[in-house]
């Protein structure tokens, strides 16, 4: 199994995750520059946080053009699992993998905390390693995490049960339904805000966010 992680210009949570994926879990993992288009040998692949071609426009406004987009939506076609952090997530919704859209903070401005979080849904194995309704803690670290779509698409992702976790702490940025992640109806794309990455060596704090990361290797 191998997992591959998106660099971006502005990229500053790579190696965050290559260090909980191979140095924590033992998964064996390597760098995708964002020009490459050679997605071959991979089983999931990580879009991280940070801030991709430094934010300009809006969060992953001009990331959704990079070289590597076409073939990773080739990859979700055939039934590949991306998993996008914070500003993977804002990517994400740019190229419509997801739905929604990430916005300003309510208060703008920058919230950087652990946060408490409840798990709402277990149709994939993303959070298969969790209790349906259970809580809890992962850190974030953004202004614009703000997850905002239409009453139509709230609604559908109700429906297809694809409201993954919802803020349990008083809402940081403002999201409708307190919503911090959700996937694609098909179930191999899950885009988060809260970094699980940060919480998956007990030596630096929780590991609430080990067994997210451990779903890059299980089946949808």
């Amino acid at each position: 199994m191998t997992i591959g992680v998106v660099v971006f210009p502005g990229s500053n949570c790579d190696r965050d995750v290559r260090w909980a994926t191979e140095g924590c879990l033992g998964m064996k993992t390597r760098f995708l520059w964002h020009e490459t288009t050679d997605l071959g040998g991979l089983d999931s692949i990580v879009l991280p946080g940070g801030f991709s071609y430094g934010d300009y426009l809006r969060c992953g406004a001009i990331a959704r053009f990079a070289p590597l987009m076409s073939s990773l939506i080739d990859f979700v076609k055939s039934g590949g699992k991306v998993l996008g952090i914070c500003n993977g997530f804002q990517i994400l919704t740019e190229i419509g993998l997801l739905p929604g859209a990430l916005t300003r903070n309510q208060k703008l401005n920058f919230i950087c905390r652990d946060v408490s979080l409840k798990v709402t849904s277990s149709r994939t194995n993303w959070l298969n390693g969790y209790n349906h309704g259970e809580h809890i803690s992962l850190p974030i670290a953004h202004g614009e995490g703000r997850f905002q779509c239409s009453l139509n698409t709230l609604n559908q992702l109700k429906e297809n049960d694809s409201i993954a976790l919802q803020y349990t702490d008083g809402n940081p940025n403002g999201s409708i339904e307190n919503i911090a992640g959700i996937t694609n109806s098909e179930g191999n794309i899950f885009g988060l805000m809260p970094h699980p990455e940060r919480a998956c060596d007990s030596m630096t704090g929780g590991i609430d966010g080990k067994r997210i990361l451990e779903a890059l290797i299980g089946t949808n």
